[in-house]
């Protein structure tokens, strides 16, 4: 199949872990499958495909480029270095904060310490970064878990960052979202929003690329 024949993707994907000392993290949820199933299709379909992956443990899928990375700077410097592209897909869950200072030995617990604070900062927005990018894809594309308010939520990201398309899922339910084979999208642009699923990641990243290859042939919104 080669519908995206010429055509340069890159897709990011799982979660990012920031250290806080050479043995603890701060994490998510996010198993990479959703990622790592729209690069698979894409690369079928004969697209150019550059995956970079956060900390997740699954196979490279056949005939993609793929970039281990670990934290949300790293993250950051891989999609950039990986731009100019046709079209950018943040399917990773990136972090919003990281540590100040992560320690270089391992923070160890005072006697008589019932708390700790950490200090965080918030790392740099990779969707915002590539949707304001010089060299900008003709489509840039999101994702959003969350717990309530899906739409609403997802629709003011995908203003706020300047996206072409959102993705919305709800997580937290069973047997769908983070750690599942299965997931629901609604998939959210400026004039129409369309649900997919319940299915398996694999399906939803076929019918996700259905929709991304009609806006890149037709030029229009469906």
């Amino acid at each position: 199949m080669t519908q995206f024949a010429g055509v340069r993707i890159v897709v990011s994907a799982g979660p990012t872990f920031e250290d806080i000392d050479p043995v603890r993290f701060l994490g998510n949820r996010s198993s990479g499958k959703m990622g790592f199933a729209i690069a698979a299709e894409a690369a079928q379909r004969g697209a150019d495909v550059v995956l970079v992956a956060g900390p997740v443990q699954l196979p490279t899928p056949a005939g993609v480029q793929r970039s281990d990375v670990r934290s949300a700077a790293q993250m950051h410097d891989a999609v950039m270095a990986a731009l100019p592209c046709d079209v950018y897909i943040g399917a990773a869950a990136v972090a919003d904060f990281t540590p100040v200072a992560p320690l270089s030995n391992k923070l160890k617990k005072r006697a008589g310490q019932n708390t700790l604070t950490l200090e965080l900062v918030q790392t740099r927005d990779v969707l915002a970064d590539v949707a304001a990018h010089s060299q900008r894809p003709r489509l840039v594309i999101g994702f959003a878990a969350e717990t309530n308010d899906v739409s609403t939520y997802a629709r003011g990201k995908l203003e706020r960052k300047r996206l072409d398309m959102i993705c919305a899922n709800q997580v937290g339910l069973p047997g769908s979202g983070f750690e599942s084979d299965d997931n629901a999208l609604l998939v959210i642009e400026a004039s129409a929003e369309r649900a997919l699923g319940p299915a398996p990641k694999t399906v939803l990243a076929g019918a996700l690329l259905d929709l991304i290859g009609e806006r890149l042939m037709q030029g229009q919104k469906w």
